[in-house]
């Protein structure tokens, strides 16, 4: 098994020489409309909760650990994260150019591509199943000729923690804190490994969309979903939140470290005061027990704020 957390999703530096460059992203969009997905965000109380886990399925190397606990003010977060039909109305009213189209390219799984597009294009170094692909962006996500068409309810992808804060900054939001995103996906149960307790799939039921059969040559679809879910695919947690493990690796607003936070803050934690990558929580469709089982909700992964791929995308949050 794995524990490198590349294999999540991979980040630009391997396809150094690629396309493209650094994007200017605007840090500071006038929101259209202030509330406009404030009205739908789940308030949620806040107060004290038990972050992080020492399970024996868990990565220590990634920082899980230890269980601590952390104080968290009231705050309101989004039932599911952005979908397609959402980004495009952003997109619609503001003209905003994602950086995986500034770069033209962006990392696809390769079961998902067309032979045409799987010759031209380059395997990610130490992670062959992942693809560099020219034209990938969150309208084609699995490259030119792709569409999101008939999948407007399913999560954005192709998104970088860039982008996602522009969206916020437009949907007047913002990115959930680690320790926030960590509390609302728990769904008010304590140290459990998932959403929903401690079995992955309880009385042979399954409960998320991740890698089903053997990774990465055979996706049974056995939870019904080869690729994305809908944002708001199967039950709901003890918060009313969808989908906080499996379907889409989601932007979390703080920086990455493996430390920090055992010394660090343990009220309305922000994460370190500096570092390359931005972390990521939840896992996503691509994830399979043999290689990243990072589906749970005290795993953590990482990545650069420009980096963008076919299973990242985010939920968002606000003050109370």
């Amino acid at each position: 098994m794995s524990h490198d957390r590349s294999c999540c999703a991979p980040g630009r530096e391997p396809t150094a020489g690629a396309p493209g460059g650094p994007v200017d992203v605007p840090s500071d969009v006038t929101p259209a409309v202030p509330t406009r997905d404030g009205e739908r965000l789940t308030a949620l109380p806040g107060g004290v909760f038990l972050m992080g886990t020492e399970d024996e399925v868990g990565y220590p190397a990634d920082g899980e650990g230890p269980v601590r606990e952390v104080e968290l003010r009231p705050f309101r977060i989004a039932a599911t994260t952005v979908t397609n039909e959402q980004f495009a109305a952003f997109v619609d009213a503001t003209g905003y150019v994602t950086e995986s189209e500034h770069f033209d390219f962006s990392f696809v799984f390769e079961g998902f591509l067309p032979a045409g597009l799987l010759a031209v294009s380059p395997r990610v170094p130490g992670t062959p199943w992942w693809r560099g692909v020219r034209g990938a962006t969150w309208r084609e996500p699995a490259g030119p000729g792709s569409s999101v068409d008939a999948i407007l309810d399913h999560p954005v992808v192709h998104v970088s923690w860039n982008d996602a804060r522009a969206y916020c900054a437009w949907s007047g939001t913002r990115l959930p804190t680690e320790a926030e995103w960590e509390y609302a996906a728990r769904g008010g149960l304590e140290q459990r490994r998932y959403p929903w307790g401690d079995e992955l799939a309880p009385a042979g039921r399954h409960a998320c969309n991740i890698w089903r059969g053997t990774f990465p040559t055979d996706n049974t679809a056995a939870d019904g979903y080869r690729a994305t879910a809908p944002a708001d695919a199967f039950e709901p947690n003890g918060f009313g939140l969808y989908n906080t493990v499996g379907n889409v690796w989601e932007w979390c607003a703080d920086r990455f470290s493996p430390d920090f936070h055992v010394t660090g803050p343990r009220t309305d934690p922000t994460g370190p005061p500096d570092g390359p990558a931005r972390v990521m929580r939840g896992g996503s469709h691509l994830c399979h027990a043999s290689y990243c089982n990072r589906y749970r909700v005290a795993a953590r992964s990482s990545n650069t704020p420009d980096s963008a791929a076919g299973n990242i995308g985010f939920r968002v949050a606000a003050a109370a």
